[in-house]
């Protein structure tokens, strides 16, 4: 077959997957909110997002994880194929414990640019899900795969609505609200967090899942031991482990972020809430009013 044949045959398989695609959603379109949550890693979405996660899916609500590069310069035993296989497999699994969808893009890790392509790669992506919620890193994240991230989530919120850009892909109606995943870095701009969400009701669950990421939650047996983790031969132990690390992880940014928590959730819920994860609106997105908080985050009361 001659190279511009096969170009053309292969632009037309990726129309007729993109054109299925749109038509499946179609056919879902039940009125649920769709929420498309980016990192930078197998892992970022899911440390990041994954509670919050876990209560739309509850609710009926359609959430999709997306890996923007697939994980493979991790430590782990193997080839880089077989590291990237490994990661993407432990996402897939912690993802059946969410009740999401999970995607890793075929990205080397430290590799990833806010090229045009990708760009276009992150509209698509978008579009296809009809997202309402656009979630992943700040553009000031200082490493480089979540920056890149956080850069194509700005540069592609302004086309995403565009219809001819990208035209293979359905243009979105309107403009999706963009989140930020909390961080700690403080240059050129903090971290200042408009959403909080009390975790205490999903918080096994997400531990459920975080269990499934062994490489990365516990890391090589040598490792491990280094830090406290038990052997994997005792999974009581690192179970118990989990749990005491991510509850000062996420209760953490509970009590860091109180204030906030007892703004959405009430004095009483507000200061009872143990676990938490934070999220920052963008001003790329479309800005929610007031009254649509409830609608986008329907667990706050």
């Amino acid at each position: 077959m001659k190279p511009s044949s096969l170009l053309s045959y292969v632009t037309a398989l990726l129309t007729l997957s993109l054109l299925l695609t749109s038509i499946a959603c179609a056919e879902d379109d039940d009125g649920k909110l769709r929420i498309i949550v980016f990192g930078g890693h197998p892992d970022d979405a899911e440390y990041k997002a994954g509670g919050t996660a876990v209560k739309w899916a509850r609710l009926g609500h359609h959430v999709k994880f997306v890996s923007a590069t697939n994980g493979d310069v991790s430590d782990q035993p193997g080839s880089k194929e077989e590291v990237a296989a490994l990661r993407k497999a432990e996402v897939t699994a912690c993802a059946r414990k969410f009740g999401v969808t999970t995607q890793v893009l075929d990205i080397h890790d430290g590799e990833i640019e806010p090229t045009l392509e990708m760009r276009k790669t992150f509209i698509r992506l978008i579009r296809d899900w009809r997202a309402d919620i656009v979630i992943g890193h700040r553009p000031w994240d200082y490493h480089p795969d979540h920056r890149a991230v956080g850069m194509l989530l700005q540069d592609a919120s302004f086309l995403v609505t565009a219809r001819r850009f990208c035209p293979e892909v359905p243009a979105l109606e309107k403009m999706p609200i963009i989140l930020f995943t909390s961080d700690e870095f403080t240059t050129p701009k903090p971290f200042t967090p408009t959403i909080a969400v009390a975790l205490d009701d999903a918080f096994e669950q997400k531990l459920d899942g975080l269990h499934e990421i062994t490489s990365q939650v516990y890391g090589r047996d040598s490792a491990a031991s280094a830090r406290g983790i038990p052997a994997a031969s005792n999974e009581l132990g690192r179970r118990t482990w989990l749990k005491m690390h991510w509850e000062n992880r996420n209760g953490g940014e509970a009590n860091t972020y109180r204030d906030l928590l007892i703004k959405l959730y009430g004095p009483v819920q507000g200061k009872a809430v143990k676990v938490a994860e934070t999220f920052e609106i963008s001003e790329y997105g479309r800005q929610p009013k007031p009254e649509e908080i409830k609608v986008l985050f329907p667990f706050f009361p």
